[in-house]
């Protein structure tokens, strides 16, 4: 359907999805666009590029990598003719109907310590404001000026199962409400430019301090490659694997997507972005150490200290002045880095096709997120554990913070159905009650690479 091999969307789904619009437009099927958001998968670089987007004068670094699966949300949309805005979801109950030119105002403000003030109602809650993404988009275009004469009536659903995965899935839904309401006003918005709106819905519209990984991956990446971006400056390339030695044959690999069970948005979980304010104190406190000692020497007055980032030499130096949680998070920080580094550079790793390497590498990521990041909750700590022992797993990490969601695993495509078959049994025994919420057929996904955000 979209050329390079894709097998997602199929014709059936996109057919489907026009079809639903078709009726609730009363128009013919084949005037309805289809968005196409995939979801993606973060094999190194966690909790990087929060740290970047907030900390962009404290910490040095700031590269991840990202790659899109062929699963995700698909919109199918048609202008509704003026500035109204009907919108109906295959996850969710109800009908969403707002207009262009209404003022979006944020839903939540984001205090200086950075809690969460999202309700804890759950289920019920999520499902009555499910158009918020909607209304988000709008916020975001709104905010930089753009005037929009022209609604939308649209369908939206989510890959079966996944929602609230950690695949990105606000992301993807993000993404594909711009993509909608651009086409349908005739906007031509670079990649790069939705990134930012996208932000802006994410961080000021809902109060959800993460970065640009998600987005930008949803909108650069390309079927094969890997995206590595640096989220600082923005800048970005694609890193297409090459064979792992000229006598040696490429593996082929596919990507295990295991579910955890675990539910709820981000915004609910007043983990992740407390992780973020400690990654911050931890460069204060380091840039202010740093600081005495550069006027000390008289080497640099202080306006041009405040700018300068840290540098890992500077927190080798330093990090005795952190206590102990601090410290731990500016670990993770600076050995991420290092394996994003390593991960992506020429002679290494995914570029030369050398998977274990690059699997290793991913359990590391892992393993820092788990011991050094303490993010993460018992059973996504044991599903991760369960797939490091599966047949043919190459390296395997949570999908996003670990506190709910899944945990992904690149594996030998020879070995995939085994190690499903491994998964499914082996966390059914240690965690039977969240296990038994699971869709079967959803449990254990195995999947290929996708590519970028696109209209049909």
């Amino acid at each position: 359907m979209g050329g390079f091999g894709l097998s997602w969307p199929t014709e059936a789904e996109v057919d489907e999805i026009r079809n639903k619009v078709s009726q609730m437009a009363g128009k013919n099927a084949e005037e309805v666009r289809v968005v196409v958001s995939p979801y993606r998968i973060c094999p190194l670089g966690a909790h990087i590029d929060h740290q970047a987007s907030y900390i962009c004068l404290y910490w040095v670094g700031g590269t991840v990598s990202a790659m899109t699966i062929d699963k995700g949300i698909l919109l199918g949309f048609i202008p509704s003719g003026d500035t109204q805005v009907v919108l109906q979801s295959g996850q969710f109950k109800g009908e969403v109907r707002i207009r262009v030119d209404e003022i979006q105002r944020p839903k939540h403000t984001v205090k200086e310590n950075y809690s969460n003030h999202a309700s804890e109602s759950g289920k019920v809650e999520e499902e009555c404001s499910w158009g918020n993404y909607a209304r988000g988009a709008l916020y975001a275009l709104q905010s930089r000026g753009n005037n929009l004469s022209q609604g939308i009536i649209g369908y939206i659903c989510g890959s079966k199962s996944l929602d609230s995965s950690g695949l990105s899935s606000s992301a993807a839904v993000g993404v594909a409400y711009l993509l909608a309401f651009e086409c349908a006003n005739s906007m031509e918005v670079s990649p790069v430019d939705n990134i930012e709106y996208d932000r802006l819905i994410e961080n000021e519209y809902l109060g959800l301090r993460n970065g640009i990984l998600d987005q930008s991956a949803i909108l650069l990446s390309s079927y094969g490659c890997l995206t590595c971006m640096n989220c600082k400056t923005k800048e970005y390339k694609l890193i297409q694997q090459q064979k792992f030695q000229e006598n040696h044959k490429k593996k082929s690999y596919k990507i295990l997507l295991a579910l955890s069970g675990l539910k709820g948005a981000l915004t609910n979980n007043p983990g992740y972005n407390h992780r973020v304010a400690e990654c911050q104190e931890a460069a204060r406190v380091i840039l202010w150490h740093l600081k005495e000692q550069l006027l000390h020497l008289e080497k640099l007055k202080w306006s041009l200290c405040c700018a300068m980032a840290i540098e890992e030499e500077d927190y080798e130096a330093h990090k005795s002045k952190l206590d102990a949680n601090l410290a731990k998070r500016a670990e993770h920080y600076f050995s991420e880095n290092k394996r994003v580094i390593e991960g992506t550079m020429l002679l290494f790793s995914w570029k030369s096709g050398d998977l274990e390497k690059f699997g290793k590498l991913i359990s590391n990521s892992g393993l820092s997120s788990i011991q050094n990041y303490e993010c993460g909750s018992e059973p996504l700590i044991q599903l991760n554990a369960i797939l490091q022992g599966a047949p043919g797993v190459f390296g395997a990490r949570f999908s996003g913070a670990g506190f709910r969601g899944c945990c992904i695993a690149l594996v030998d495509a020879n070995l995939a159905e085994e190690a499903a078959s491994y998964i499914r049994k082996q966390y059914q025994n240690l965690q039977p009650q969240l296990a038994s919420q699971i869709n079967k057929d959803a449990a254990v996904s195995i999947c290929e690479a996708g590519d970028c955000a696109h209209v049909i």
